[in-house]
């Protein structure tokens, strides 16, 4: 069996065994017709708000907030019918946030891939910063206690407007809507508690869970408490166009997202399997180790205990050199030590968030890592196994798990989600 498995731009070809292997893919949605066409018309006719135009008014400051590099959202085409829709507001009172979290700000080079040079020219763009305290102003604190800072353009905008790409995210249930506001635009301090160990470890905060996931509940109190005029989500295919447009009040817009996403990417299954290939969805998710978890974390669905999991991701940016991820992973000797530390009373580091979920799933499977851009002793400082021939690897650990063993090849990542019925 050959197959074409998401990595980096270009893909990467391997040849699987024929026999007990299951392949599990989306439901391929065509894109829309014309994009630009279906963009406009959902701001004409928007779910729970009057059309974009009739919110606007001329002289009012606009915040717009877009995705980072990490992800693949259609922002171009998103803003340009955005501002389309908005005739009486002049460029000068536009800011457009790139809701970076707690990630790097993005280069001159990828805002100009991103947004396009004419954007760029004749709007302010700003790259969010969650630890410059200088940017951001306190609001208040969420009923469960998280301390809420926020972007200080956005707070001071007249109208608010989230754009995003709505997938099944590996703890907050679903992307886009609300987590453009938060962790998007939030402060350090915020996500440090949103993404605390007690939050991330709960059943809830998982794949598709929304409702009662502890993770979403305060990013939906922090949505609510500061104010969204206005919100934009689309569903994309695997050729990341875009398949849906749904526009209008936050919640509403962003129930119909998740819906319409949850019917093309989650995927039950009867069994577990022996074997996992997972991919991490190819650029831009895959271009650092810290967002590959994501494809680990979707094949963890659906591997035995003590099972295999291997990942192909090209982490174009390594671990990534930015943030905390890597000095966390290479500050214990194991994936038990790390989450003892992580659990352990008053202990709080950056990005100790992803560290916890790839311990947690190297608990229950190992993990072996395909990447073209870290040496070996890269991937193994981060608790992980090391390869370069991903069929190799595959057909290796059927043998080990013997002759009935089962694979399953999620060719897109985290773009499927299969689940256990």
């Amino acid at each position: 069996m050959r197959l074409t498995l998401d990595y980096g731009t270009d893909g990467l070809e391997v040849d699987l065994p024929d026999e007990r292997v299951t392949v599990i893919e989306p439901v391929f949605r065509d894109a829309v017709p014309d994009a630009h066409a279906a963009l406009v018309q959902a701001l004409r006719a928007p779910i729970g708000r009057p059309p974009l135009r009739d919110l606007v008014k001329p002289g009012q400051r606009v915040a717009i907030s877009v995705c980072d590099i990490t992800r693949a959202q259609p922002r171009a085409e998103t803003l340009r019918a955005l501002l389309e829709e908005m005739p009486g507001i002049r460029p000068e009172d536009v800011t457009i946030l790139i809701a970076t979290g707690t990630h790097r700000v993005n280069t001159p080079a990828e805002l100009e891939r991103m947004l396009g040079a004419d954007i760029l020219r004749q709007f302010a763009v700003v790259n969010h910063n969650s630890r410059d305290d200088a940017t951001l102003t306190r609001v208040d604190d969420t009923k469960t206690g998280v301390p809420v800072y926020l972007n200080t353009r956005w707070l001071a905008a007249d109208i608010r407007i989230t754009t995003g790409f709505v997938e099944p995210h590996f703890f907050a249930g679903f992307s886009g809507g609300p987590k453009m506001v938060a962790p998007g635009l939030a402060g350090l301090k915020t996500v440090m508690v949103l993404h605390g160990a007690r939050r991330i470890g709960s059943p809830n905060a998982t794949w598709g869970v929304i409702e009662g996931n502890p993770i979403q509940d305060d990013v939906r109190e922090i949505a609510r408490m500061t104010g969204v005029t206005f919100s934009v989500d689309v569903t994309l295919n695997r050729d990341q166009q875009i398949t849906a447009v749904f526009a209008g009040e936050l919640f509403a817009e962003h129930a119909r997202a998740c819906a319409a996403a949850k019917g093309s990417v989650m995927r039950a299954v009867d069994k577990p399997f022996d074997v996992v290939l997972t991919t991490n969805s190819g650029y831009p998710l895959d271009q650092n180790l810290y967002q590959a978890v994501k494809g680990m974390s979707a094949a963890a669905k659906v591997v035995k205990p003590a099972g295999t999991i291997i990942c192909a991701a090209e982490c174009r940016d390594g671990l990534p050199n930015h943030g905390s991820y890597g000095e966390v992973l290479a500050s214990q000797p194991s994936p038990q030590a790390l989450l003892e530390m992580i659990h352990s009373p008053g202990y709080g580091v950056p990005d100790a968030w992803q560290v916890q979920i790839q311990a947690q799933i190297q608990m229950k499977a190992r993990v072996l890592m395909k990447n073209s851009f870290m040496p070996p002793a890269v991937i193994r400082a981060a608790h992980l196994e090391p390869i370069d021939d991903v069929a190799a690897s595959a057909r290796k650990a059927l043998a080990a798990a013997g002759p009935a063993a089962t694979l399953c090849v999620l060719p897109q990542g985290p773009q499927t989600i299969p689940y256990l019925r």
